[in-house]
């Protein structure tokens, strides 16, 4: 049923977690597993024993290097992490439901993809920043932090449920007759041209220039910009550069002002 999803794991350090998430696909009909530089063989006898009927899953799990590569051909990309704290995560946290109910209405024309960080430390900022949305599981304050494989498993029942939901409703359709977002790769390429573009003319700068193109990134992954809005957006970054070249006197530019509030 969960036809374009994709579970993620980035450099999962337990081969028993590989197979309980398999199993956990297995459970919800997800066939499409990814592993990015896992320190556990997928393959292993503990991962086989663990993933019961999921072993077909490990077995055609795609093994991959970096995250961009698992992401690159996803429009939609969720990050998970039980903590929120800082700026990376505080702003944009959700729960499962909210965010999962926008990517089931997409699954029907958008490849989907939820990423789970290694089991000691969970993603790095650099990590989340890549990926449009940023899910958080409500726990207890006490102990907030779940299994890996416990974590998918929240997630992929509640995909699955938005999912039967919608079927119930009348079919598994897109929310309107708008274009399927552009691919990650193509939206990633938009944003390093963009990232120059607003250097070129100060926007970004000094220590903030971080922050700043964060909260870029955010606005306008939010939007799930398509192909033809990405090219548009590659034009602007043209632009903004073509003005930094041709301006009069590049060192008599006005510093920019503070965001106002």
């Amino acid at each position: 049923m969960l036809n374009n999803a994709r579970i993620v794991l980035v450099r999962t350090h337990y081969a028993g977690n590989l197979g309980s998430v398999a199993r956990s696909m297995a459970n919800f009909g997800c066939e499409d597993l990814v592993l990015v530089a896992p320190l556990a063989d997928p393959l292993s006898e503990e991962a086989r024993r663990l993933s019961t009927h999921g072993e077909p899953i490990l077995r055609r799990a795609l093994v991959v290097a970096e995250l961009g590569e698992a992401i690159s051909d996803c429009g939609l990309v969720a990050a998970t992490s039980a903590m929120t704290a800082g700026l990376y995560r505080a702003d944009i946290a959700r729960p499962p439901d909210d965010v999962l109910a926008e990517y089931a209405a997409e699954l029907a024309t958008t490849k989907a993809a939820l990423v789970f960080g290694p089991e000691p430390s969970g993603l790095t900022n650099a990590e989340i920043a890549r990926c449009h949305h940023l899910i958080h599981i409500p726990t207890a304050a006490t102990y907030p932090a779940l299994n890996l494989a416990q974590a998918v498993t929240v997630c992929l029942y509640e995909w699955h449920r938005q999912v039967r939901l919608r079927f119930r409703a009348g079919g598994l359709m897109p929310t309107s007759a708008s274009e399927p977002p552009a691919d990650h790769a193509m939206q990633e390429r938009m944003f390093a041209q963009l990232r120059e573009g607003l250097e070129a003319i100060h926007f970004l700068y000094d220590e903030r220039a971080d922050t700043l193109m964060h909260g870029v990134r955010q606005l306008l992954g939010r939007a799930k910009p398509t192909e033809q809005e990405v090219r548009i957006l590659f034009g602007l970054a043209r632009q903004l550069k073509w003005i930094a070249r041709h301006r009069p006197d590049p060192g008599s530019a006005p510093q920019p002002s503070e965001p106002s509030g």
